[in-house]
């Protein structure tokens, strides 16, 4: 753990990391608990009185040094992701750009905390709007961006002039000690961010939410944990912003390439084997075009290799557990027993070594109705639920048919159609022709239960940020 600036071991108190493409051990994690967690937040809470006053300028620098070590060691860190998270290296590259790409981002946006002076009523009062770090945050990050999902939440957390404890998933605490590597290469001031892993999440959360001294929660992860965090959160009136599940529908109309479309589709869907959360739940297509859509579909699952991230030519990784494996199994079996029409996939796979590993076949099922698990619950796996529609109308309403509503794409050459469908989709992003909507430039969040708040753009920072009213009688 490293708290207070320094790197805190406890040989008799430590938990195993695994590969769960191999299932190998590949290192350890000091286990922490709500005392760890205590001593971090109190030194985030006396770092907070500093670092708040630091000029933007300052606060600026250090993450730009933190961008810049992070680029250097851009392969050493995902090949430490492609080990323990699984994804294949070439994605893995792609996310730690993707997080030194926050911290670029914010390092802009400290400088970029506007006040404001706003016209009074009398001749004599003057209002004038500062916009203040919140102080201490407690944030809780997930294994399937094992790094990226860290800097989405520390960079703008600092920029702000926050402080921050932060609780890594408990699969990939490899990830968060290297990014956090890289905070103290970048000389970070001590107490500023802090890291405490634990392979029990619950009482490091309970401890963000009891101590008075934390302001701020950040979580994103699953829509139940999040759901709890926000009621606890309200016990003190904690601000708290949530990225939770997701349910994304990819929707193609029939003046669209159906080939294009299948290629976008399969893209995004079995990426990161599935496992992101705007990751297409429920692809719809208009039945003039399904057929076309799912000849390319097939094509292109067929060709995906799955196997160790670290093979050149591997597409699809490792689910990250046993229980990932068995829900996808239980909603792909759902399916078939109502109905559903098996294209390709369906299965665990297990030749060649892949069973020491959490690996399932990449799966197309076709004629999915909404009866079925697979219609209603976010998958987290590499499985691609077609089903066929025939009006806008209809599938508007199919598509949002939903608790959730954090991502979902349509394609289509009507722009007028384009237009109709981003303002008719309940869903925080939506991608017209476009399977990658998202950049730390851009906000990032979603609406129901797929959260409050969010990351990135300059929305990112206000989240860490207070508004203070100065009335001023002259």
């Amino acid at each position: 753990m490293y708290i207070n600036g320094k790197w805190i071991s406890q040989a008799d108190k430590t938990f195993a990391v695994y590969n769960p493409a191999t299932g190998q051990k590949i290192g350890e994690a000091v286990d922490g608990g709500s005392e760890e967690a205590a001593e971090a937040i109190q030194a985030a809470h006396t770092a907070f009185l500093s670092w708040s006053k630091a000029t933007a300028y300052q606060r600026s620098r250090y993450l730009y040094d933190a961008y810049r070590i992070m680029v250097e060691e851009k392969e050493h860190l995902a090949r430490v992701m492609t080990e323990e998270q699984g994804k294949p290296l070439k994605a893995a590259r792609n996310e730690v750009q993707y997080g030194a790409d926050f911290l670029l981002w914010f390092a802009e946006e400290a400088k970029r905390v506007y006040g404001e002076t706003i016209p009074a009523p009398r001749p004599d009062q003057r209002f004038m709007v500062l916009h203040q770090p919140v102080g201490v945050v407690g944030a809780v990050t997930p294994w399937n961006y094992p790094i990226s999902m860290i800097t989405r939440k520390v960079a703008p957390a600092l920029a702000a002039g926050c402080t921050i404890v932060l609780k890594p998933a408990e699969a990939t605490p490899l990830c968060a000690m290297a990014v956090f590597k890289i905070l103290e290469k970048a000389e970070i001031p001590a107490g500023v961010a802090n890291l405490v892993t634990a392979l029990d999440p619950a009482p490091v959360g309970q401890e963000f939410l009891s101590n008075p001294l934390v302001r701020k929660l950040t979580f994103t992860g699953s829509t139940g944990v999040g759901k709890l965090l926000a009621k606890g959160a309200a016990e003190q009136m904690k601000r708290i912003s949530l990225e939770l599940g997701g349910h994304a529908p990819f929707i193609v109309f029939d003046d669209a390439n159906p080939v294009y479309a299948a290629k976008g589709a399969m893209l995004v869907k079995f990426l990161n084997t599935g496992q992101a959360c705007i990751s297409p739940n429920r692809i719809f297509v208009h039945k003039s075009g399904i057929d076309a859509f799912l000849t390319e579909a097939r094509k292109r699952v067929a060709a995906m290799q799955a196997g160790n991230g670290l093979d050149e030519g591997v597409r699809i990784g490792p689910l990250v557990g046993p229980e990932a494996i068995e829900k996808v199994e239980r909603q792909v079996q759902d399916a078939l027993d109502k109905g559903a029409e098996l294209v390709i996939g369906g299965k665990r796979l297990t030749e060649n070594g892949l069973d020491k590993g959490y690996f399932y076949a990449p799966t197309i099922l076709n004629k999915v109705t909404p009866d079925m698990l697979i219609y209603r619950e976010e998958t987290f796996g590499p499985v691609a639920p077609m089903i066929a529609f025939e009006s806008e109308e209809e599938v508007i309403e199919m598509a949002n048919d939903t608790v959730y509503g954090l991502a979902s794409y349509v394609y289509t050459r009507d722009i007028s159609r384009a237009m109709r469908m981003f303002e008719a989709l309940r869903f925080g992003i939506v991608g017209i022709n476009d399977i990658n909507p998202t950049a730390a430039a851009a906000p990032f969040g979603g609406m129901k239960a797929s959260g409050l708040g969010r990351e990135g753009g300059r929305e990112g920072i206000a989240e860490y940020l207070e508004t203070k009213l100065g009335g001023f009688s002259i």
